[in-house]
């Protein structure tokens, strides 16, 4: 199918939200190809984006962040110092749908161009999620997982990455380890954004000012939504971030940096698993290569259960690669 033009966007958008006069109309970057998009201009001087899925898979995703959008109430928004962006209308249009929403001013953040104090900032913006209360994803039947849940997920992600067989010996060991470790899930299970990496962020200078992606809101592990920042070449990146968020939360889970380790480390796990299913040869040798690296990077670490700073996955640039790709997450996944 051939993509939409930014005008044929903007007569959709006028039939999803009933008296809207759009006066522009305009390419929308970053969605990537799956998603037909356009940012509008229209006369009451408002500026909106409206996204039209174009595969099944970019449909699924548009309908799980809905969901999520509507748990974020105003009261709950009012708790977040960002933006969220709000639904204006929708309209069917070949068997899917076309959403109309709120425009969020920002840029989308880049890993590789973070400053500290972006990296503060994007910590009291996970903090915030995460002080959310948890009936904000009860209320509208999202998942709810304990502790338990979180550890046995990373099991059964690891022992079908070893049944392959592509794994190296000394990261099955290492994860094994991590997992073994009762005192690594000793934690509170908060409200997660679930699918966080940079561009998930809107940003203004050095402060967040939107985030854009719900599909995979839950109740988790709060290490989900920041094992990303591990992905930063400077090492002191991660550690402001996590320092910010600790500070924001008022509570200190000693052992965040830990699990969010791990957490980085089975996403090259889950990119082989993705390659294995969809019987793609290249995808597999990408995994296995990245594989190979991480045990490279960790090989004077392997007798620990992962180190306890966040700094030990620091120049993980492939974990920010696959985000951008969208690789098959994990608690919470909305796939």
């Amino acid at each position: 199918m051939a993509r939409r033009s930014p005008l044929t966007l903007a007569a959709l958008a006028t039939a999803a939200v009933p008296g809207l006069d759009v006066a522009s109309a305009a390419p929308l970057g970053g969605t990537g190809g799956e998603v037909d998009s356009a940012l509008l201009g229209a006369r009451d001087g408002r500026t909106l984006v409206i996204r039209v899925p174009r595969t099944p898979a970019a449909e699924s995703e548009q309908s799980a962040d809905l969901v999520a959008i509507r748990a974020l109430s105003d009261g709950v928004r009012a708790r977040l110092p960002f933006g969220v962006p709000r639904m204006l209308g929708q309209t069917p249009i070949d068997g899917t749908r076309a959403i109309v929403s709120e425009f969020v001013d920002g840029t989308p953040l880049r890993l590789a161009a973070m400053t500290p104090g972006l990296a503060a900032s994007v910590g009291r913006a996970v903090a915030a999620i995460h002080a959310l209360p948890t009936s904000v994803v009860a209320d509208v039947g999202l998942p709810q997982l304990r502790a338990i849940d979180v550890m046995r997920e990373a099991v059964t992600t690891l022992d079908r990455a070893a049944a392959t067989g592509l794994v190296p010996a000394a990261l099955l060991q290492r994860w094994e380890r991590a997992a073994d470790d009762s005192g690594l899930w000793q934690f509170t299970p908060t409200v997660v954004n679930g699918s966080l990496g940079a561009s998930s962020f809107l940003a203004v200078g050095d402060s967040v000012t939107g985030l854009l992606g719900w599909a995979r809101l839950h109740v988790g592990d709060p290490a989900r939504d920041l094992f990303w920042l591990l992905g930063a070449d400077d090492p002191e990146l991660p550690e402001i971030a996590f320092d910010a968020y600790h500070q924001a939360r008022g509570v200190h889970d000693r052992d965040i940096a830990r699990r969010a380790t791990f957490a980085a480390e089975l996403e090259l796990a889950r990119w082989l698993l993705h390659g294995a299913d969809r019987r793609s040869t290249e995808i597999v040798d990408d995994a296995v290569g990245m594989l190979h690296a991480l045990l490279d990077r960790v090989s004077g670490d392997l007798v620990h259960p992962l180190a306890s700073e966040p700094a030990a996955a620091v120049g993980m640039a492939e974990v920010d690669d696959l985000l951008e790709r969208g690789v098959p997450r994990g608690p919470g996944s909305a796939a």
